[in-house]
């Protein structure tokens, strides 16, 4: 009966759907409490199971219900500032995603991505400039462009918003909120295109009461771990995300 009830979520057959329900309980709680990972995670696994028409629009969709739910749940420490500053950079990204026809070779993307998330973690840091309302607004263009290109840009938006925080919880609210917002236009950008959002919305919805249940559960974790071990943690899952996706574009490379 749950396996019927399963296979009512999607096109996809039942056991994949309570799989993917999970994967998003435990992706978001990844995400709430060390910062970062779970996004990336969970498209990394919905790739292997989901035609690539209907991966990164539903992705998208799933991660705004995560990342929303986190940034409800954190308003207190909301940069608004950050967030207003990085808000017209996503309006400009999306309206070039929704009409964008060049794409860089295979592998050139995720090899300009991987370097720019090593540099922001190990460089010795950011010119002051790029900190400002304008190098945030332009790094809002940036990654909500290059999101609905190639679904999960959290590393690249993390790096961005780690320059302006030492608190894990300032942090973690300020980027759920851009990554909210960046979500949001994935909306507009595969309507456009012509996504029929309809035949995967009971997946969806489910996928996202899991991810914010995975989201209350990772916040508990977080106010247990000091700012330390939250920065040391962050740093790491940054840059292993950032090491396989340089491998994933060397990948690309060798293959074309």
């Amino acid at each position: 009966m749950i396996q019927e009830a399963l296979s009512w979520l999607s096109p996809l057959a039942g056991g994949v759907n309570g799989l993917l329900v999970a994967l998003s309980a435990l992706t978001s709680g990844l995400s709430a409490a060390v910062g970062i990972g779970g996004g990336s995670l969970l498209i990394m696994v919905m790739a292997q199971v989901m035609p690539a028409t209907a991966l990164i629009p539903v992705h998208g969709m799933v991660q705004l219900g995560s990342n929303g739910g986190r940034a409800m749940m954190t308003w207190r420490h909301i940069d608004v500032r950050l967030l207003l500053a990085f808000l017209p950079g996503v309006v400009l990204g999306a309206l070039a995603a929704a009409w964008l026809l060049v794409r860089l070779p295979p592998g050139v993307l995720e090899l300009c991505i991987a370097s720019f998330v090593l540099f922001s973690c190990w460089g010795p840091g950011w010119p002051r400039g790029w900190l400002g309302r304008g190098g945030t607004l332009l790094a809002g263009a940036l990654t909500t462009l290059l999101s609905s290109l190639v679904g999960a840009t959290g590393p690249l938006v993390a790096a961005v918003i780690k320059q302006h925080f030492s608190e894990r919880l300032p942090r973690v609210a300020t980027f759920a909120a851009c990554m909210t917002a960046q979500h949001l236009t994935k909306a507009f950008v595969f309507g456009v295109a012509g996504f029929v959002f309809r035949e995967w919305l009971g997946l969806m919805l489910a996928m996202v009461v899991a991810g914010i249940l995975g989201t209350w559960l990772g916040l508990r974790l977080l106010r247990r771990l000091s700012d330390t071990h939250f920065d040391a943690l962050f740093k790491w899952v940054l840059t292993l995300l950032a090491l396989r996706l340089a491998w994933l574009g060397v990948a690309r490379l060798t293959a074309g």
